[in-house]
C-alpha cells in the first residue's frame, strides 16, 4: 500500500509537480498542438498554480488537460491517492471504501474509479500479439454474474446468455510468465472466439486449452495445440495445462465477488482492464504500478454523462 504520509497525497502543489514529472519528464508539452519549445508558465495572483500558455497555438493548459482528470473539481492530491489505492490491492478497492478514505461522496468515488480504470486500460490496438516462437499461451473462458436463484424474479434471464444463464462471458488469454488479455464476449462459440484468438495470439505460439469443442479446430492454426481433458480430471500432462489462466480467474472472481459484489454489463470491460493491468504489472512495486497507471491518463476522456448513462442503461 502507498505511504499515506507522502506529500503528494496531501498537498495539491506537490501532487501537480509529481504528475508533471511523470507526464513531462523533459518539460511541458502543449496538449493542443504538441509544441514543447514555446511554452511559458503563467504567474500572478489571478492565475491558478500550474497553468502554462503555448505561444505556438496561443492556448492555456495544465497537466490535467487531455487526461481523464480534466475539468475535475476533486483535488489532484486525492486523484493521486485514489490511483495508488486502486493500483495496490490484488483484488481492487470498492467505491464505498474509496469514498470513506478520501472523504468524498460515493457518487464521486464511483466516477473516479471508472476514470482510473480507463487510464489502466491500454488504447485499443496499441498492443502486439501475445506469445511467439517457443512461448505458451493459455486460453479459457469464465462467466461473471450472480446465480439465478439469488436474483429477483424480474432480473432473471429468460434464456441462456453467453453460454450461461444470466451471466457475462469473459475470454482470457495468458502468456506464461507474461501478460494476460481479457475480453468481454457475447458467447463462447468458435465463431465468436476464433477472431479474438487469431488476432491476439502469435501463430507461432504453443496454444494450451481445455477440451471445449470450440478450440479443437482453432488449435490447428498455431504451432502446437495441447488439450487437457478436465472431464476426466486431467489437469496437467507434461507442459500441457491451463493452470495459469485458471489462477488469473481466481483473482478476478474473488475481486468481483468479494470486493465489487456486482459488475454491470456496460462496465465489465473497464473492470477487466483493471484486473489485467494489476496482473500485468505484478512484478513491480505498488509505487511503480501507480506511476504506470498515471501515465495512462493521457489522451483519454471520460465524462460522467457517458458512465452514468451506461450505469442506468
Amino acid at each position: 500500500m502507498p505511504n499515506l504520509t507522502d506529500p503528494i497525497f496531501n498537498d495539491d502543489d506537490k501532487a501537480r509537480e509529481h504528475l508533471e514529472a511523470l507526464r513531462w519528464p523533459e518539460g511541458p508539452v502543449c496538449p493542443h498542438c504538441g509544441s514543447y519549445d514555446k511554452i511559458k508558465k503563467l504567474e500572478g495572483k489571478s492565475t491558478r498554480p500550474g497553468v502554462y500558455k503555448c505561444n505556438a497555438c496561443r492556448k492555456p493548459f495544465s497537466v490535467t488537460v487531455g487526461t481523464v482528470f480534466e475539468r475535475s473539481k476533486i483535488p489532484l492530491s486525492k486523484w493521486l491517492l485514489a490511483t495508488h489505492l486502486l493500483s495496490a490491492p490484488k483484488k481492487g478497492m470498492s467505491a464505498h471504501q474509496l469514498h470513506r478514505m478520501l472523504g468524498i461522496t460515493y457518487k464521486s468515488a464511483w466516477f473516479m474509479a471508472h476514470r482510473i480504470r480507463e487510464a489502466m486500460r491500454p488504447i485499443d490496438g496499441s498492443e502486439g500479439p501475445l506469445g511467439g516462437e517457443g512461448k505458451f499461451v493459455e486460453a479459457d473462458e469464465t462467466f461473471v454474474g450472480g446465480k439465478q436463484k439469488n436474483k429477483h424474479r424480474s432480473k432473471r434471464a429468460k434464456t441462456p446468455v453467453g453460454g450461461s444463464w444470466g451471466k457475462e462471458t469473459v475470454f482470457s488469454l495468458v502468456e506464461r510468465g507474461g501478460n494476460v488479455r481479457s475480453i468481454h464476449t457475447v458467447s463462447v462459440t468458435a465463431a465468436t472466439l476464433r477472431p479474438i484468438l487469431v488476432a491476439q495470439v502469435d501463430r507461432k505460439s504453443f496454444l494450451m486449452t481445455d477440451d471445449a469443442g470450440q478450440y479443437r479446430y482453432m488449435g490447428r492454426e498455431f504451432a502446437r495445440h495441447e488439450i487437457v481433458n478436465h472431464g476426466i480430471e486431467e489437469y496437467v500432462r507434461g507442459d500441457a495445462h491451463t493452470n495459469t489462466v485458471e489462477g488469473y480467474f481466481s483473482i478476478l472472481k474473488r475481486g468481483i465477488t468479494g470486493v465489487y459484489h456486482h459488475v454491470s454489463q456496460q462496465h465489465l470491460r473497464r473492470y477487466l482492464g483493471e484486473f489485467d493491468f494489476r496482473y500485468n504489472e505484478r512484478k513491480v512495486s505498488d509505487t511503480e504500478r501507480a506511476a504506470k497507471a498515471l501515465k495512462g491518463i493521457e489522451g483519454k476522456r471520460l465524462t460522467y454523462r457517458r458512465t452514468d448513462e451506461a450505469h442506468h442503461a
